[in-house]
């Protein structure tokens, strides 16, 4: 008798301040969501405005001791080879109070996220529109969540 086992992975919107985080400190919850993509048990989204922000953020002086230039380029390397290109041809303008985040929404939609996970939640949380079912979490509420 066969047997089969039907497994998906969650597809998430991992905002450019958890990444920061995530690099910018030897432990934490920022840094197990990354850990958990590089480990296949989330799938980060990528779209045009996020990446830009990611590799933007690479030459700014904004890092810690906790990694080298080295390492945050193999992180982001990784990342790219566990995560899934979306592109987005629908924008949901305007939505949020602050028009610089409206971008991981429209990925999440695009992408069929399961949740974006960020630190800024309340601005996130605030958009004008029902997002139906689209989780927004704190790297610690994700946790608390899928643990």
């Amino acid at each position: 008798m066969l047997s089969y086992t039907l497994s998906f992975m969650i597809s998430v919107v991992i905002d450019t301040n958890v990444f920061v985080a995530g690099l910018r400190s030897d432990g934490g919850a920022s840094r197990a969501v990354l850990r958990d993509a590089l480990q296949g048990k989330i799938e980060p989204l990528f779209g045009n405005a996020l990446w830009l922000e990611y590799e933007d953020l690479l030459g700014r002086p904004i890092w810690t001791d906790a990694t080298t230039s080295k390492e945050r380029r193999q992180v982001l390397a990784a990342l790219a080879r566990v995560g899934r290109w979306v592109n987005i041809y629908y924008g949901w303008r305007p939505n949020l109070p602050d028009e610089a985040d409206n971008h991981l929404v429209e990925l999440a939609m695009a992408g069929g996220a399961a949740a974006i996970i960020t630190y800024n939640v309340r601005d996130i949380r605030r958009g004008e529109l029902l997002l139906n079912g689209l989780r927004v979490h704190t790297p610690a509420e994700y946790l608390e969540e899928t643990r």
